[in-house]
Parts: C-alpha cells; structure tokens; sequence
C-alpha cells in the first residue's frame, strides 16, 4: 500500500448475521467506530456503533455506508447453496457494489469473507495451499471465487488492501467428523478478522479461515506474517462425534467441500 495503514472507522456488511453477530461482540471498543448495515434488523447503537439498514444489490446505499470508513469487512450474502436467481443478485452483483463503493469513497482496505466451498472439490487427502487453482463445490462457491477475483482486480488496478478469508466451517463446536478437520471457532474467528484489519501493510492475500485442528486440510504457512495463532482444537470433541458412528456419503467423504460437493452430483466415471 505505500505506507503502514491504521485503521480507525470499520464497516461491517452483513452484521446480523451469524458471523457478523460475533464479530460485533468480539471487535467492540478496538476500533473508534463500528459502523453495523445489514437489511435484517440490527436492534439499538451500542458505545462506539453506528447502526444501519442498508441493501448491498442498491449501489447508492452502499455509497452511503462507506462515508469515511477505512476498512469493510464483507460478509453480507446469502450464505449457503441457492438457485442462481438468488446467488447472482446477493452474492455477485452485491458483491462488485460493495467493492466499487469502496473504491469510490476512498476506502483503504477490503476484508472479504470468501468460503472453503471456492476449493471445494479437492480430493480429501490432498492438503493444500492458497496457491492451487480455484475448484468450487457449488454455485455458492463460483460466487466466492468472483469475490476473490474482483478484490484481485481493485487491489491491482486501485490500489486497495483486500484479504479474502476462506472460511470454514464456523460453529461453536464441531457438529461431524468433516468440521474435525473444517472447523473455526467464533474466538479464532475474530481473532483473524482482527488481524486482517490491523495489519499495517499488505496488498492482496488469501488465507483459510480454520482453526488449530489436528485435522486439517489447509496450509496457510505462506501467511505467517499476519500474525494469526488459532488457539482452538476441533480434536476437543473428536471422540464425542466418533462415538455417533454417522455415515457420510462418499462423495462428500472424498472431497473438501463435503456435501456441498454430493448435492446434486451426476459424474459417472
């Protein structure tokens, strides 16, 4: 970016929602303004919150929202799978508004709430990088490679910080024997949101969002530098899910991205 970034006036997209929720507990009193839109209710400002409705799909309103703030932490969006008449709205045409509006009211920084389901359709027993190519489980997940895709763009061609978070599969605890190896806990969650906003200088990256599972699948050694140090272990509740004896359907066992990879499968060989 040129020189260290600081950031002071934070807006959150999607701030009632599950994520959003936790963030705005977890982010309170660190930051001169937290700055709450979302089209579901919000309930009342607290200390040091601005609270506001706003719809992602209207440009104009997202202009609005982004008044001398420095940096967006994106996770409005519907966010599982859908059909593509509500996916390309919310998660695709919303998502290039929040971008251009950002870019337009000069602000500096982007953190993009992207989804393990952009690679879902890795094979289990490979772990991988944010290096490889991009390999969406779903039409859920091709939305989150277009988010990745356009904060490439408006770093390179704008100048804008953006660091794009594949998530995993945030709970407060594991629920099967894929969140072993998927999970990332609401701590460990604002934990790394924290550090993609307060990081004094980086241009553009991509890091997994998961915590420190004895199971995981995702390397995110090349990110060192950002400072994040999960401290919860889904092996906490290994023999708990273990002793359900549950069976996962074998595509889903063998890919990443789980059942989203198994729904609506059709390969035959």
């Amino acid at each position: 970016m040129g020189e260290n970034f600081v950031a002071r006036n934070i807006l959150i997209t999607g701030a009632a929602g599950e994520i959003g929720s936790v963030l705005r507990k977890g982010l309170a009193g660190r930051f001169d303004l937290l700055r709450l839109t979302d089209i579901k209710p919000l309930g009342p400002a607290g200390i040091g919150e601005e609270v506001c409705e706003a719809d992602m799909q209207d440009q104009g309103a997202m202009a609005s929202v982004m008044k001398d703030i420095d940096c967006v932490v994106h996770l409005a969006g519907i966010p599982l799978e859908d059909s593509w008449e509500n996916i390309l709205p919310a998660n695709v045409i919303g998502c290039a508004h929040v971008f251009e509006a950002a870019r337009i009211a000069g602000v500096r920084r982007v953190v993009f709430a992207s989804s393990n389901h952009a690679i879902g359709f890795y094979h289990r027993d490979q772990r991988i990088d944010a290096n490889v190519v991009t390999r969406p489980d779903s039409r859920y997940g091709v939305s989150k490679v277009f988010g990745e895709a356009i904060g490439r763009l408006y770093a390179d061609k704008y100048g804008l910080s953006v660091s794009c978070l594949r998530i995993g599969s945030f709970r407060s605890r594991p629920e099967d024997r894929r969140q072993l190896m998927t999970w990332i806990s609401p701590r460990d969650t604002v934990h790394l949101v924290e550090r993609c906003i307060v990081h004094p200088d980086y241009h553009y990256f991509i890091v997994y969002g998961v915590s420190n599972n004895d199971q995981n699948m995702w390397d995110n050694s090349e990110v060192e530098w950002l400072g994040y140090r999960p401290r919860d272990n889904a092996e906490k509740f290994a023999l708990d899910i273990m002793a359900r004896g549950e069976e996962e359907d074998p595509v889903a066992k063998a890919y990443h991205g789980g059942s989203f990879c198994s729904a609506e499968f059709s390969v035959t060989s």
